[in-house]
């Protein structure tokens, strides 16, 4: 009987919430794990617990919201050892009314849930191309799909990730590349304690980081020649 084949994930916004529940998930599933926020210190202790799992687990730092060096840094580290997974998990949450936004903010939001997301993604393309295997999974969110007031440039950047995640499926797939776009509801994590959202709602009605990272571990687990294209995983409440 063969062994199943190594594989190795790259995971943004790991040092804590969705990003860091998926990565102690992958860890327990043998998943060797690529670790990516700001904050370094944050990191070593996910990887600490991770390899005590039994799997390899590096860190690396990168700040997402300096564009331009988005890609080079990702594909030095696909480079360092090349990429099976890549779990685009990295955000910001942020509420204003539309006619209340400085273009600055809306920038911000823009740059760091979108298109930061297509540059991690160039980073990784050119060797899951080149071994013709590869799944992206994209954390997107509800608001996505169901828009809510206040949350206008949030809403506009995860309908954005969603139609990238569409589109890159559409253009990647004959290349072996499977796309996964995942839309919770509301979670529990530190993006409530943010300075950039101003709403208060019942967090223990949540969905919690582990549960939205036993849904995206069991997309990446799929057989190869099946994909989960959309997952939209709701708080048993309903929208909170």
């Amino acid at each position: 009987m063969t062994s199943p084949i190594k594989q190795r994930a790259l995971i943004t916004g790991a040092s804590s919430g969705i990003g860091k529940a998926t990565a102690l998930a992958f860890a327990k599933a043998g998943i060797d794990i690529a670790l990516l926020s700001r904050s370094q210190d944050k990191l070593e202790a996910v990887a600490k617990v991770a390899r005590e799992a039994g799997v390899e687990a590096k860190a690396y730092t990168l700040d997402l919201a300096e564009i331009a060096a988005v890609e080079a840094g990702i594909k030095a580290i696909a480079t360092d050892a090349p990429i099976d997974i890549l779990v685009n998990n990295a955000g910001i949450g942020y509420t204003r009314p539309l006619s209340e936004i400085p273009l600055s903010d809306w920038q911000y939001v823009m740059n760091l849930n979108l298109t930061s997301v297509w540059q991690c993604i160039l980073g990784v393309l050119p060797t899951m191309r080149d071994r013709r295997r590869g799944t992206i999974v994209n954390v997107a969110s509800i608001a996505g799909v169901q828009p809510f007031p206040t949350w206008g440039a949030y809403n506009v950047s995860k309908a954005g990730l969603i139609a990238l995640s569409k589109t890159l499926a559409a253009e990647e797939r004959h290349h072996g590349i499977r796309v996964v776009s995942i839309c919770p509801g509301a979670v529990d994590t530190g993006l409530w304690d943010t300075d950039t959202v101003q709403i208060d709602l019942n967090r223990s009605a949540m969905l919690t980081p582990e549960i939205v990272a036993q849904s995206i571990l069991h997309t990446v687990m799929l057989p190869e020649q099946a994909v989960i294209e959309s997952v939209t995983l709701m708080p048993s409440a309903g929208t909170l």
